[in-house]
């Protein structure tokens, strides 16, 4: 993916792959059956951030990029990663969202690890987080997004019925058409006249 080379054998994505049967090492990956990334080794590669390719491995279940200059604000880098229990820092490195977003936050001598992602819909306490045709789903470490329930749409799911796609393009084309029409009768009254 982002770094060549193969798994050690003895750190803990190798570990993990190696306990299940139905999953297998490929390069730096563990993939299931279907080749979806479950578990990613990123360890030791020089990487200050995981790049733009990162997001396709929002499958796995266990990370490690240690040994690497990261940058400390990953916050935004875990987006999507709902699955994500093992997440193995440097030890300089913040765990993403904060000690809060996880169940277990060790530190070792050169890395950290970062256990059991908790799911902050259930454990901010606060019951109006979201609107009230919306709920709330996990979307990363510390991260939620409230999503609107069905026949509800716009601001705070306060919009009920489908989007108009037809009243919106109406509206859109006839007011480019009208702007259109009157910025060309003045633009031709100026060419008459010169």
């Amino acid at each position: 993916m982002l770094c060549p080379g193969s798994v050690q054998d003895l750190f803990e994505v190798a570990l993990y792959c190696k306990q299940t049967p139905e999953l297998m090492l490929h390069s730096r990956c563990c993939l299931n059956q279907e080749g979806t990334i479950v578990g990613l080794d990123l360890q030791n590669c020089s990487l200050k951030d995981p790049g733009p390719n990162f997001p396709q491995a929002h499958t796995a279940v266990i990370i490690d990029l240690q040994a690497n200059p990261l940058k400390d604000d990953l916050a935004n880098t875990f987006r999507g990663f709902t699955q994500l229990q093992t997440l193995i820092l440097p030890q300089d490195v913040s765990c993403p969202g904060g000690i809060n977003a996880w169940n277990t936050v060790t530190f070792y001598t050169k890395n950290q690890t970062c256990q059991g992602q908790r799911n902050f819909c259930n454990s901010t306490g606060d019951q109006e987080m979201c609107p009230e045709n919306g709920s709330c789903v996990p979307d990363g470490p510390g991260l939620l997004e409230c999503v609107c329930a069905d026949g509800f749409h716009g601001y705070k799911c306060m919009r009920q019925g489908s989007f108009s796609l037809l009243m919106f393009f109406g509206i859109l084309g006839s007011t480019t058409l009208s702007i259109s029409i009157l910025l060309w009768g003045t633009q031709r009254r100026k060419a008459k006249t010169s």
